[in-house]
Order: C-alpha cells, then sequence, then structure tokens
C-alpha cells in the first residue's frame, strides 16, 4: 500500500515543533533553521514544501543534486542548498556549483580543495566542520582531540568561512550527550553554528542549542527504495 504523505502538512507541524522546543528554553523560533532533507525524494514530493514558503533543503549526493535543483531554483528562487553528505574531493568542483553551504568539512583534502575552487571561482559558500562525535570508525568527521587545531588551520591558514560544526550521534547511544559536546567544542572555538538533530532528535538538538535541524523523513514521509 502507498504511504500517503502530507509534506506540506508535515512541515506546518514540524515549525509548530521546534517553535515549541525553542521557546521552552527561552529561544526565539527564528534562531533555528529547519532543513528539509530532500535526498532520494524527487520534484514532485519537494514543490508543495517550496509552495509553502520553505527555502532551506538538504541534499545528500551531489550528483542528485545537480539534477534537481536548477529547475526548482528557477522556478522558486532565493533557495538555500545545504551538501549534508559525504563530499569526495573529485566532486568538489561540482558542488561549489550547486550548493550554498557545505555542512560536511570532515578533512584536510577536502578543506583544501574547498579552499582552492572558492580562489577560483570566486564562490564564498559558508561551511560547518562534521564532528565525529562518537569516535565512530566507520563514519566521516574529525575526532573531538582534533577539532581545535582543525578549526585553525580551516579558519586561519586555508580562510574557509566556518559558520560551525556539525554531527551525527551514533544510534545506539543517548544523542544529547554528543549535542552537548558538539556545543562545547564549537564555544570554545567561538563559532555559533550547530547543525545537529534530525527527525527523532531535533527538538533535543534545540533545547541544546541546535542552530540548524535536518530534518527530512517527518516532512517528506519513508525515502523510496533506490
Amino acid at each position: 500500500m502507498n504511504q500517503i504523505v502530507d509534506p506540506a502538512k508535515n512541515l506546518k507541524s514540524i515549525e509548530a515543533e521546534i517553535a515549541s522546543a525553542a521557546e521552552s528554553v527561552s529561544r526565539q523560533p527564528s534562531s533555528v533553521g529547519l532543513v528539509a532533507v530532500s535526498k532520494i525524494h524527487d520534484e514532485e514530493r519537494i514543490r508543495p514544501v517550496l509552495q509553502a514558503g520553505h527555502r532551506i533543503f538538504g541534499e545528500n549526493r551531489v550528483q542528485e543534486a545537480m539534477g534537481k535543483w536548477p529547475q526548482l531554483r528557477e522556478d522558486f528562487g532565493d533557495i538555500e542548498l545545504h551538501l549534508i553528505g559525504p563530499l569526495q574531493s573529485n566532486k568538489v568542483k561540482d558542488a561549489v556549483a550547486t550548493f550554498d553551504v557545505i555542512e560536511t568539512v570532515d578533512r584536510p583534502k577536502i578543506a583544501r580543495a574547498l579552499a582552492k575552487e572558492f580562489e577560483r571561482t570566486g564562490r564564498d559558500l559558508g561551511c560547518f566542520i562534521q564532528v565525529n562525535t562518537g569516535e565512530e570508525p566507520q563514519k566521516a568527521g574529525v575526532l573531538p582531540e582534533d577539532i581545535d587545531a582543525f578549526v585553525d588551520m580551516c579558519r586561519n591558514d586555508l580562510g574557509l568561512k566556518i559558520l560551525g560544526l556539525m554531527c551525527i550521534p551514533p544510534i545506539d547511544e543517548e544523542p544529547a550527550l554528543h549535542f552537548a559536546l558538539l556545543a562545547e567544542m564549537a564555544a570554545r572555538n567561538e563559532l555559533s553554528g550547530l547543525s545537529m538533530g534530525m527527525s527523532a532528535d531535533y527538538e533535543t538538538a534545540i533545547k541544546l542549542g541546535a542552530t540548524h535541524v535536518r530534518v527530512g523523513t517527518a516532512i517528506f514521509g519513508q525515502r523510496p527504495k533506490t
């Protein structure tokens, strides 16, 4: 049986829950950016969210975004597209041309490649550094013990515009511990941006300081099988 999903209705529910979570810790709802994660979903599923006025979206794959978003940008304008999936060095050129924010700067090679491409093109995208807060060997991200030196290199040696830090907590651990750790590392490095929290835990993330939450399933429904 096909799942009946109303992305625009779901969006309004999420926005209300974001506002409630923010207000519960005396934050303005406008201080939290909702990144609607549209990976795998087609234009037909995305358009109702755009028509409802939402403009910040997240995609995991550079090639997929290159195929979907040029027409949507032409139709709606003022879209802010975040790369929230891993970035390979051979995709840096396309990523810089396609996205507005890179959330997954996770190693020196990528940081240097981005800096080189920004210089070549004159584009200056905001970046988040991905932190592997759970120190999981299979997961991308800078280790917590290395974050201070990596931020310094990105900011001062390469001149990247570092907006903040991003994390994806281990699925079997309490996310609040990881959100609190990310917030502490960001504060120590005088970074205001915290991209943390997804469909299952974004309210917790907001209460611990998230400035961006990445919500996909709760808006668009289950991703189609590929």
